[in-house]
C-alpha cells in the first residue's frame, strides 16, 4: 500500500499516470475491506466508486470546486484521498471518522447529507449562488446514486437545475442498480434500458467519419442524421428522459475505466449549463463475497475483528421480531400488506415479501408517497403497515398529517432505529418521533419494552380502523422479557411500592434502566412504583389519576426531552388540575455525535445511577420546600392569633 501513503491530499493524485492511478485503486480496495471489516460500516458502495472518487478529483481541484455526495455513506474513498486514511481505525467510534460526511473533518466536506435524494437540491442553490455572485470559476458537481433518484426530491431539483441553461452543473449519476438492495420502479427500468444500449457515441462518430466522404449525397446524408439526432438517441440509447429536461447527458460510461471516466469528465467541465454524466459501477467491485451477496452486495458489514468471531446475541433483534410477527398476522389478515422505501431487508421484510410477493410494495426511496400511498391502501379497505427508520419518518410528516391522520385511515406505521441508533451519528438517531407525533390528532403512539410487547402491540394497531398507529423500537436486540406485577386500564405496572413518593413511567426500551433505579432509590428508603403505559399516545387516563396519587412523577424516554411523551404528560396533568410535578428525562435536545448507543444514553443522564441521583435531589428539594412551606404556614397562623 506504498501508492496509498503518498496520497496526503487531492493534489497527489493529480500527477499520478493511469498506470498509477490502477494501482492506487487496487490498494485502496485492499484499505477498505481491510479496515471497514474490523470496524463496520459501509463497505460495498466505497468499493463501487474508487476509480470514479480519483477521476473527480483529478478532474476537478476540491475544495476550489465543490464535489456533492448523496448519499453520504460512499464518501470514504473521498475520505482516503482528502488526508483521513489514519482516521479509518477509528471509524464510526467516538472521537473518530463520522461514517458521512463532516464539515468538521475536512474542508472538502462541504455538506453533511446522510439522508438520500437532497444532493441535488444543495448544487442547485450553490450553483445559483455562485452565478449570483459572479463566480466562475468553480465548478460545483452533485454525485447521486440511481437509487436516491427514485426519491421525489430529487426530480424537484433536476426539474429546477435544468430551467437554467447558461448556469454549469455537473451531475454525476452513480448508477450501481441499486439503493440498500436493487434499485425498483420505472426510473430503474429507464436506467437499465440505458445500461444495455452504450453504443450511440461510437455509432455517430462512426457515421460522422465516414458518411460526409460519400460523393454527392455524402453532406446532405450526415446533415439529415445530424437533424436526427435526438431519434438517434432515442433508437441507440433512449436517454430522452434526461434531455426532455434540458439536460446535456453524457454516458453511459463504464464507472470502472479510469480514463474514460476522466474523459467524460472533463467534457462535462467545459460545458456551459447543467450536464448530466451517468456512470455504470459495481457496487462491492474488487471483493468476491460481496460482488456474490445478490441482496446487498455487502451495503453495510459489522465489526469483525480479525481472529475474533462476532458473538451471536443472546436475545433476537427488535427487526427480526417485528418480522416474524408480521407473518404470523399475515397468515389470518388477508388485508394487511407492507410498504417500505427501498429498505426491505433492514426493516425485516425480506421473508414476509417472499411469503406475500403481492402484498408488499417497496415503493424506492420515497418516504412521502409511502405514506400517502398507505392512505389510499387503506381507503381502498387494506390495513397498510408502513416499516421506515424512524430518522426517515420526519421526511414524511406532512403525508402522515394531512394524508393519513386527516382521513382517519387506518395505516400503522412501524419505526425501527427509535431514539439512540449510535454508530450512524446525528442524522440517524431517531429522536425527534414521539415529539414530532404529538401533534398529530387522533394518532395512537406504543413504545414496546421488550419482544413480548413487541408482538402484543402490534397486534392491537393493526386492529385499530379509524385512524394512524404508530409502534416504535430502537436498533439491536431486545433484551429479556419484562413481564408485569399487575395490569391497570391498559398500563403495566413493573413495580409497586406501598410508600408513594415516586411514579417512574419506563417509555419503551428503557424499563430494565427504571427498574434499576427505582431499586437504587428504595435502597435509599424512597418507594418508587415503576408503569409502563404500553401506549404513550394519546396519555392514558389511569396514568393521570395515579400521577395525582404520588410526590413527583418522572418519566424516561429515549425521545428528545422537548415535547415528547414526558412534556405531554406535564400538560395533561395541568389540563385535569393534577399538581404533582412532573420531571422529565430524555436524550439531550442536539444533534449527537456517532458513539455506541450506552455512551451517549449515559451522556443524556439516561443511566441508572444518573436517574437515581436526580431523582433523590429532585425529592430531598420536594422535601425541603415541603418543610419551608408548613414553617410558614405556623408563622401565618401565630400572626393571626396574635
Amino acid at each position: 500500500m506504498q501508492s496509498l501513503q503518498a496520497i496526503k491530499g487531492p493534489a497527489d493524485l493529480k500527477a499520478l499516470s493511469l498506470a498509477e492511478t490502477a494501482e492506487l485503486a487496487q490498494d485502496i480496495r485492499e484499505f477498505l475491506i481491510d479496515k471497514v471489516s474490523r470496524t463496520g460500516g459501509h463497505l460495498g458502495p466505497n468499493l463501487g466508486v474508487v476509480e470514479l472518487t480519483l477521476a473527480l478529483h483529478r478532474v476537478f481541484d476540491s475544495p476550489r470546486d465543490t464535489l456533492l455526495w448523496d448519499t453520504g455513506h460512499q464518501t470514504y474513498v473521498h475520505k482516503i484521498v482528502t488526508g483521513r486514511a489514519d482516521g479509518f481505525d477509528q471509524l464510526r467510534q467516538p472521537g473518530g471518522l463520522s461514517g458521512y460526511p463532516s464539515r468538521a473533518e475536512s474542508e472538502h466536506d462541504v455538506i453533511e447529507n446522510s439522508h438520500a435524494s437532497t444532493v441535488l437540491s444543495y448544487a442547485d442553490g450553490l450553483a445559483k449562488a455562485h452565478q449570483l455572485r459572479g463566480v466562475t470559476d468553480r465548478a460545483v458537481v452533485a454525485v447521486i446514486g440511481d437509487g436516491a433518484l427514485t426519491g421525489g426530491m430529487a426530480w424537484e431539483a433536476l426539474n429546477n437545475i435544468a430551467a437554467a441553461k447558461d448556469r454549469p452543473l455537473v451531475v454525476v449519476v452513480n448508477d450501481n442498480e441499486r439503493s440498500y438492495s436493487p434499485t425498483i420502479g420505472g426510473l430503474a427500468d429507464h436506467l437499465a434500458r440505458l445500461r444495455t444500449r452504450p453504443g450511440y457515441e461510437k455509432f455517430l462518430a462512426g457515421v460522422k467519419e465516414r458518411v460526409p466522404g460519400v460523393p454527392v449525397v455524402g453532406r446532405p446524408l450526415y446533415g439529415a442524421l445530424h437533424g436526427a439526432k435526438k431519434g438517434l438517441k432515442d433508437l441507440v440509447a433512449p436517454q430522452g428522459m434526461f434531455e426532455d429536461l434540458g439536460l446535456k447527458y453524457l454516458g453511459p460510461v463504464d464507472g470502472h475505466d479510469q480514463e474514460a471516466l476522466e474523459d467524460v469528465l472533463r467534457v462535462a467541465a467545459g460545458f456551459d449549463g447543467p450536464v448530466l454524466v451517468h456512470a455504470i459501477t459495481q457496487k462491492g467491485r474488487g471483493y468476491g463475497a460481496a460482488e456474490q451477496d445478490e441482496a446487498e452486495r455487502f451495503h453495510v458489514v459489522r465489526a469483525q475483528p480479525k481472529g475474533k468471531p462476532a458473538p451471536k446475541p443472546a436475545y433476537p433483534s427488535w427487526t427480526s421480531v417485528f418480522g416474524e410477527e408480521m407473518i404470523e398476522l399475515a397468515e389470518d389478515r388477508e388485508d394487511l400488506v407492507a410498504i417500505t422505501a427501498a429498505m426491505l431487508g433492514p426493516v425485516g421484510l425480506v421473508e414476509f415479501a417472499r411469503r406475500h410477493p403481492a402484498r408488499i410494495f417497496d415503493v424506492g426511496i420515497a418516504e412521502q408517497h409511502a405514506a400517502t400511498s398507505a392512505a389510499g391502501l387503506a381507503l381502498g379497505g387494506l390495513h397498510p403497515v408502513v416499516a421506515v427508520y424512524a430518522t426517515f419518518l420526519n421526511r414524511a410528516f406532512d403525508q402522515l398529517l394531512m394524508d393519513v391522520a386527516l382521513h382517519k385511515a387506518p395505516v400503522t406505521f412501524v419505526l425501527d432505529r427509535a431514539g439512540v441508533t449510535g454508530d450512524d451519528g446525528p442524522s440517524h438517531n431517531g429522536m425527534w418521533d414521539m415529539s414530532l407525533l404529538q401533534v398529530v390528532p387522533g394518532l395512537r403512539l406504543a413504545a414496546p419494552r421488550d419482544g413480548a410487547r413487541l408482538r402484543e402491540l402490534l397486534g392491537e394497531a393493526v386492529a385499530v380502523d379509524d385512524g394512524p398507529t404508530v409502534l416504535r423500537f430502537p436498533k439491536g436486540t431486545t433484551g429479556p422479557d419484562i413481564e408485569a406485577v399487575a395490569h391497570e386500564d391498559g398500563i403495566d405496572v413493573l413495580r409497586r411500592d406501598a410508600r408513594q413518593d415516586v411514579l417512574l413511567v419506563s417509555v419503551g426500551a428503557l424499563a430494565g434502566t427504571c427498574l434499576e433505579t427505582a431499586e437504587r432509590l428504595a435502597a435509599e428508603g424512597h418507594g418508587v412504583t415503576v408503569v409502563d403505559p404500553r401506549w404513550v399516545k394519546p396519555v392514558p387516563r389511569r396514568l393521570v389519576e395515579l400521577a395525582a396519587e404520588y410526590r413527583l412523577v418522572a418519566t424516561v424516554e429515549d425521545n428528545g426531552r422537548v415535547g415528547g411523551v414526558g412534556s405531554a404528560l406535564a400538560q395533561t396533568l395541568g389540563d385535569h388540575g393534577v399538581h404533582t410535578p412532573v420531571r422529565v428525562f430524555g436524550i439531550s435536545q442536539e444533534f449527537l455525535d456517532h458513539g455506541k448507543r450506552p455512551q451517549i444514553l449515559a451522556e443524556s443522564g439516561l443511566d441508572a445511577a444518573q436517574l437515581t441521583a436526580a431523582l433523590q435531589a429532585q425529592l430531598t428539594a420536594l422535601s425541603g420546600a415541603a418543610t419551608i412551606a408548613q414553617q410558614r404556614a405556623v408563622l401565618a397562623a401565630k400572626q393571626l392569633a396574635g
